[in-house]
């Protein structure tokens, strides 16, 4: 059995927030343990893939874009570790990917839906949106 692409952000998702807390973890060991709740044993995804290499290769351009959307005063290591993290994976999305600006911020925003509140939702729609406009 396959992954459908929301899956796979989720699991993209699950794998970066590890990672960010706990930098020395191994990715593919993370990856592993991830697909391992969808009982997925085969070779991961392209898309799974390219999702957390691309954000991890990317973090620092990828904080900057996030940054110039915060209040000042306000950095993105400040943000609660679940909104941080779908930003940067929504924000990987529009500007290292070609997947459409409104699909990139739709699915950013379903994350959101699950593993944030209310008014986080309303923020990353705000600062993906900011950030799919430049």
């Amino acid at each position: 059995m396959s992954l459908n692409r929301h899956q796979i952000r989720e699991s993209a998702f699950k794998i970066i927030f590890a990672k960010s807390a706990n930098p020395d973890a191994d990715l593919g060991e993370l990856q592993d343990q991830v697909l391992e709740e969808f009982h997925e044993t085969e070779a991961p995804d392209k898309f799974l893939k390219d999702l957390v290499v691309g954000v991890n290769s990317n973090l620092e351009a990828i904080n900057e874009l996030i940054g110039s959307e915060l209040k000042q005063g306000w950095t993105v290591n400040r943000l609660e570790s679940p909104d941080r993290v779908i930003l940067q994976l929504g924000t990987y999305e529009l500007k290292y990917t070609d997947v459409p600006d409104k699909v990139a911020i739709n699915e950013a925003l379903e994350l959101a839906k699950k593993y944030t509140d209310e008014n986080a939702r309303k923020f990353i729609n705000g600062v993906l949106s900011n950030i799919a406009a430049k």
